[in-house]
């Protein structure tokens, strides 16, 4: 079982202290494409409880990938976080996180949601998962992503763009599980029963079922919980589908310790302690996702819309297959 927040903190402090006394007096720095008000929490909380400062730069992922390129060894970075398992996926590819062995972290995070080779793992995880209109739809009539084809469901469907990363790492993992083929004829039949045009973002397609425009979408859930925090009253409820075989479509946001890190020992103990209960729960409840470690509760909003079933598939196929995925919907026809 895992020691007490208080006690791990305590343990924390010591080792930073006497094993790391050079470490401690510096910063780790971060490179993050996850905004500031939903990392500025968790850095304050590891800098009261270890005395470690913590200095981030915030930038899209593509910029900070980049960036990390051309700094190369110079690089002041000792840790990158991101979203999106295909976006951390290729920044292992192009070589700029660093392998870490740490049995806290491989007992904290299932498998699935960490790289086969342990060059970064999930700390949080959404879920892209059916949503519909209350009004319109029961639950009863919803089964699986691919019954979304269905002729019932012609002129009722609305999605977001093919462009994002989201729906590419979905499609990505469909190929994984059920082909190529299979995968390009229910992409198809998705097109085929669009309402309208394709949306820039996932609150779109929803503001889209609500205006009846359509009656069904696929969101990720932090989306859905955004919206019915600030308009509760919203006829919208989530739908996890695949219950009866693989489940639902997870990703995550994650973290790695860079190939270049000046302070490697010090990024461990901080990975360690983000697998940690405290932990999980800064990181996961300011934007309404899961904790990736399975030991540690949603936050009270996110546990009411109930338990589901992932599909355990490793996240890595996200990326490894993400070019695939873009040209298969584009084939399909899906803008």
């Amino acid at each position: 079982m895992l020691p007490t927040v208080r006690m791990l903190l305590t343990v924390l402090g010591v080792v930073v202290a006497a094993v790391l006394p050079a470490h401690a007096a510096e910063a780790l720095v971060v490179y993050s494409a996850r905004n500031e008000q939903l990392i500025k929490p968790l850095f304050d909380a590891y800098t009261a409880a270890t005395g470690t400062r913590i200095k981030f730069i915030t930038d899209k992922e593509g910029p900070l990938l980049e960036r990390l390129k051309a700094e190369g060894a110079n690089s002041p970075a000792d840790i990158l976080i991101t979203v999106d398992a295909g976006n951390l996926w290729f920044a292992a590819k192009e070589g700029v996180l660093a392998k870490v062995n740490s049995e806290v972290l491989n007992s904290n995070i299932p498998a699935h949601l960490r790289d086969p080779e342990n060059r970064w793992f999930g700390l949080s995880v959404r879920a892209r998962t059916i949503v519909y209109s209350t009004s319109r739809v029961k639950s009863a009539d919803l089964s699986t992503y691919e019954a979304l084809g269905d002729p019932k469901w012609k002129g009722r469907l609305c999605l977001r763009t093919s462009k994002k990363v989201y729906n590419q790492s979905l499609v990505a993992m469909m190929i994984a599980r059920l082909g190529e083929s299979k995968t390009e004829s229910i992409v198809k039949s998705w097109v085929a029963n669009l309402a309208t045009d394709v949306f820039p973002d996932d609150t779109k397609v929803m503001e889209a079922i609500v205006a009846g425009q359509c009656d069904v979408g696929i969101v990720n859930t932090y989306y859905y919980g955004r919206l019915m925090k600030k308009q509760p009253q919203t006829a919208l409820a989530l739908f996890w589908p695949n219950q009866a075989d693989r489940g639902v479509h997870v990703n995550i946001s994650g973290i790695g310790i860079t190939a270049h890190a000046k302070h490697r020992q010090a990024a461990v103990i901080f990975l360690e302690w983000l697998s940690s209960e405290k932990a999980q729960n800064l990181f996961a409840d300011e934007n309404l996702e899961y904790p990736a470690n399975p030991r540690v509760k949603a936050h009270p909003s996110v546990e009411k819309w109930g338990t589901f079933k992932q599909d355990t598939i490793n996240v890595s196929q996200a990326g490894r297959l993400q070019p695939k995925a873009v040209m298969l919907m584009d084939r399909a026809g899906y803008k």
